[in-house]
């Protein structure tokens, strides 16, 4: 694979999610980090800047709502795409409220992972 390795971040509190996530988007040859809270949120994403960030709704401690309003003030941040997950009923609202570029409902299978992921990557 001679593309430049994409970075992606992600944040959820669900282990078993971050490895399943961790697994296929590697295999995809993606350079993944995952974090299991939000804590420190600019300092770790200015640490790595990456392609594209997946934000757990229910990821302590802020909550991924302020965790993603958080991304989107810092200028240099707030242009990387942040697709926003969760089991929530109200997803679409919550993605909205947050700032988020795109969402994605829990449970997903791994075709709408990516998919979700590329259409936001084609956006940017």
């Amino acid at each position: 694979m001679n593309n430049p390795e994409k970075t992606i971040i992600i944040f959820d509190d669900d282990e078993d999610i971050l490895s399943i996530c961790s697994f296929i988007l590697e295999e995809q040859g993606w350079k993944v980090y995952a974090y299991t809270d939000c804590n420190q949120i600019t300092e770790k994403v200015s640490a790595i800047l990456p392609d594209v960030i997946i934000m757990d709704n229910w990821i302590p401690d802020d909550g991924g709502i302020i965790a993603t309003q958080t991304l989107k003030k810092h200028e240099s941040l707030r242009n990387i795409p942040v697709v926003y997950f969760s089991a929530n009923s109200d997803i679409e609202l919550l993605a909205n409220h947050a700032g988020a570029e795109i969402y994605l409902a829990k449970p997903f299978d791994l075709e709408d992972l990516e998919n979700v992921i590329n259409k936001v990557l084609v956006r940017n």
